[in-house]
């Protein structure tokens, strides 16, 4: 007589536990989603999808012994799924059982969408399995990755390098290194690692030949994972967790791609090397995209020196999360702690702006002026700095200081349009030299006249010495660029009341009404009660 009420308990706790699920996992929140699962496991446990739910949300939540479980669960029942796969793979080797890894690897057989994930993974993790296991030749398997294609990518080679090294066969890695071209942004990272060990092999003429081709390949590029400190790989976990690292950094700058597929990787690399800087990097961009910002914080804030560019993007966390004055304080900080790194300052000077704080976005541009060269690519970021210091004076209506900014942008870059138009335009709205200030946003116009924002300055230009008409179509067109902008669509209101067409002025007027901000909303208020004034016109 007590089984049917025995049932009854257990469909309530089962209904009860599943509503708990849901709702975690609605609210982005892994670990409760998975123990809400786990109840549920308890009272339904053939439950169709549970276990895979319950490897989703422990992945999520960075719990391996529950995502082991449910996948030993998955792969048992015949359902070997890749991210399945993936985490008994990591569990074998954590525990460096190399024969459970072989037999994991090969495991899925399917012919499905896992093909080309599989050529990514497996000719990296054989080789470093054939490490640990201590076969033969373990780099066979990245020399063939070619498939009979032609010579395998330079990442691949690369990595054979490596697992050469492991293998204790340095003169072998080295000579494997110096042959190989860096074509491609993988192929770089993979030759910071492979540097790194070839210096503690002591194959140090290598090593610094594979530097400068790094430096070369990069250009002026300063790659954030190339910004890390150089860590040497030389065990099997430590090699496939760089490399599950990168891939999951590549995954995690795909457009619109599925934000659990580099979280997968990320947290499977970790997993396997929690100290490599790499891996950390790739995890923190995995979770964050996954919209789980509190715990790729965790994972920057745990506690020891972090390397700087890591230091700066605890700063942009923290800035995401509202603390706009302390990610300012950690960014400056983090910046000046690499003074080489000019990639950092501009993520600083950013972060200043974002904050409002002029003073801090003043420093930010100094130092980046300091780090200028004689390029010509510095020659023209020199006249951006310029105008961006001139921007934050004019901010403080201090003119006479960011006029001389000004003059010398123009003198570095006297044919570019934006440049000549922010000028142009900032005399322009304070009545200084409209003459030049017109000739000035003239030159950017016709450089570039299908531009809203210069088209909307040449037709202010125009509106202010009296030449309404030409103003008036110049205008049309700007707001027909950039229907939204409320500058633009103000003071085409402003043109269409001095050209008589005052109907057709407040009708603009209320449009702009409904995008500006308080003080313009406060002007265009006045505007449609009394019609223009010099008090009300636009500035």
């Amino acid at each position: 007589m007590t089984a049917p009420a025995r049932a009854a308990d257990d469909s309530g706790a089962a209904l009860n536990a599943l509503v708990k699920a849901r709702l975690a996992e609605d609210a982005g929140e892994p670990a409760a989603a998975l123990s809400a699962l786990t109840a549920l496991a308890s009272h339904a446990p053939d439950l169709p999808g549970l276990r895979a739910r319950m490897l989703d949300q422990a992945i999520e939540a960075g719990d391996l012994a529950a995502a082991r479980s449910a996948a030993m669960q998955l792969w048992e029942a015949g359902d070997r799924r890749f991210d399945a796969q993936l985490v008994l793979l990591v569990d074998a080797m954590r525990r460096s059982d190399w024969k459970a890894a072989r037999e994991y690897l090969p495991g899925r057989g399917d012919k499905t969408g896992g093909d080309a994930v599989s050529r990514l993974i497996q000719p990296t993790f054989d080789g470093w399995i054939d490490v640990g296991a201590r076969e033969k030749a373990p780099e066979r398997h990245l020399l063939a990755a070619g498939g009979g294609r032609g010579r395998p990518e330079p990442a691949m080679l690369l990595e054979a390098a490596l697992v050469q090294l492991a293998a204790r066969r340095p003169a072998e890695a080295a000579a494997l290194a110096d042959s190989t071209m860096l074509s491609d942004r993988t192929s770089q990272l993979v030759a910071l690692r492979l540097a790194a060990t070839l210096d503690k092999a002591g194959e140090t003429a290598s090593a610094e030949g594979l530097r400068r081709r790094i430096a070369l390949a990069a250009g002026n590029r300063e790659d954030p994972l190339l910004l890390l400190p150089d860590q040497p790989l030389s065990t099997p976990r430590a090699g496939v967790a760089h490399w599950l690292g990168l891939i999951a950094d590549g995954l995690a700058r795909t457009p619109n791609g599925n934000p659990k597929v580099p979280l997968l990787f990320a947290r499977a690399a970790h997993w396997l090397n929690e100290d490599d800087w790499t891996v950390r990097a790739s995890l923190v961009e995995a979770l964050d995209r996954n919209g789980q910002p509190k715990a790729a914080m965790a994972l920057l804030a745990d506690g020891g020196t972090m390397p700087p560019v890591l230091e700066m993007r605890r700063a942009e966390l923290m800035a995401d999360a509202g603390d706009l004055p302390g990610a300012v304080t950690r960014a400056e900080a983090a910046s000046a702690a690499a003074p080489d790194a000019r990639s950092l300052i501009v993520r600083f000077a950013d972060l200043a702006r974002r904050s409002d704080d002029k003073d801090a976005a003043g420093r930010a541009y100094l130092r980046l002026e300091e780090a200028l060269g004689d390029s010509e690519e510095d020659w023209t970021l020199h006249g951006t700095l310029l105008i961006a210091r001139a921007e934050l004076l004019l901010q403080d209506d201090r003119w006479s200081d960011a006029e001389p900014l000004l003059a010398k942008a123009v003198a570095l870059r006297p044919e570019d349009p934006a440049v000549l138009n922010f000028v142009g335009y900032s005399a322009l709205e304070r009545r200084k030299d409209i003459a030049a200030s017109l000739a000035r946003i003239e030159a950017a116009w016709k450089r570039e006249p299908q531009s809203p924002s210069i088209t909307d300055s040449l037709g202010w230009a125009y509106f202010l010495v009296g030449r309404t008409d030409e103003a008036v179509l110049l205008l049309e067109k700007a707001q027909r660029g950039e229907p939204g902008n409320a500058v633009i669509v103000e003071h085409l209101g402003d043109a269409y009341w001095q050209a008589g067409r005052k109907f057709q002025a407040r009708y603009v007027w209320r449009a702009a009404a409904l995008l500006a901000e308080a003080d313009m909303a406060t002007r265009i208020e006045a505007k449609l009660r009394d019609g223009l004034t010099p008090a009300t016109t636009a500035p």
